[in-house]
């Protein structure tokens, strides 16, 4: 990563203000890691695919009002991501499990795009276990629970400031870690 990298609230006013290019941004930044949280609540490939582009979807009709509280925008996806897995699992309920099968599945895979997502994540997941527990539960909060700084921080019984310097540097080391699995 480079040092001029925007941060997200400047891409979400950018965005708020009509920019499909910031937002296209957010969305290249985010959808894995919205797919994964969604994966990880409907334990359906398909389901967590339609699951993060609702998430999208709704980011893009509510981004005009919305008022970044942190530097990144992940947790608000991460809990807009949770809303729409509860409604695609009472559906789910609702309908049954035995849906039909959708005709309009593509009939092929690119495996090797999923080999490098999947290795991308297990990386990813080899480095938040190698955290220590504090940055674990920061991590765990912020990232796949959608809570803000201060949330995070009571719940932790820790400074506003100890939760946003160390997911400052969770994310950093992250991020690497992402990188590097994706550079051949």
């Amino acid at each position: 990563m480079t040092d001029d990298v925007i941060d997200d609230r400047a891409l979400v006013a950018r965005a708020a203000d009509g920019s499909e290019a910031a937002f296209r941004s957010l969305y290249r930044a985010y959808v894995r890691p919205v797919y994964w949280i969604a994966y990880g609540l409907v334990q359906d490939e398909a389901d967590a695919e339609d699951v993060a582009q609702e998430t999208f979807v709704v980011a893009w009709r509510k981004i005009p009002k919305l008022t970044l509280e942190g530097t990144s925008l992940l947790p608000w996806l991460a809990t807009v991501c949770r809303l729409q897995a509860q409604n695609r699992l009472r559906s789910r309920r609702r309908h049954g499990t035995t849906a039909e099968l959708d005709e309009r599945i593509p009939a092929l895979v690119d495996v090797e795009n999923q080999v490098v997502e999947a290795e991308t994540v297990a990386a990813i997941l080899g480095a938040v276990e190698g955290l220590g527990d504090l940055d674990r539960e920061i991590f765990r909060l912020c990232a796949a629970e959608g809570y803000g700084y201060q949330a995070a921080a009571d719940s932790l019984g820790v400074s506003h400031g100890t939760v946003r310097n160390r997911l400052s540097r969770i994310r950093s080391r992250v991020r690497a870690t992402a990188m590097e699995t994706e550079t051949p």
